[in-house]
């Protein structure tokens, strides 16, 4: 029965220290506003400028030698002319969708 007892007051102890370790954290924080911040700023230049520059272009070739490959070994799909056309306007418009949703909801 003692056992019992004593790993009740450890679990007791670990969930105190737990809620103060929590509650320290807590104090810790600083704010973080919406908008503020231009940490990501270059990396989201970089990425958009990748995607609908010489990046775009590059995936959509690749993707466009694959279907060619696919139809060339025999197995003709719908697929392996859809999906070059829908990479090719997803490098194209997808980014500024993307990046005018994601302003506009900051």
């Amino acid at each position: 029965m003692q056992s019992v007892l004593k790993q009740a007051g450890r679990l007791e102890m670990a969930v105190l220290a737990l809620a103060f370790l929590g509650f320290a954290l807590l104090l810790m924080v600083g704010p973080a506003f919406a908008g503020a911040d231009t940490t990501f700023d270059t990396a989201e230049n970089t990425f958009t400028g990748f995607l609908e520059g010489s990046g775009g272009r590059i995936i959509t070739i690749l993707s466009l030698v694959g279907g060619v490959v696919g139809l060339a070994s025999g197995r003709f799909s719908l697929g392996q002319i859809a999906i070059p056309v829908g990479v090719g306007v997803g490098a194209g418009t997808g980014v500024p969708i993307v990046t005018s949703t994601v302003t506009a909801t900051i």
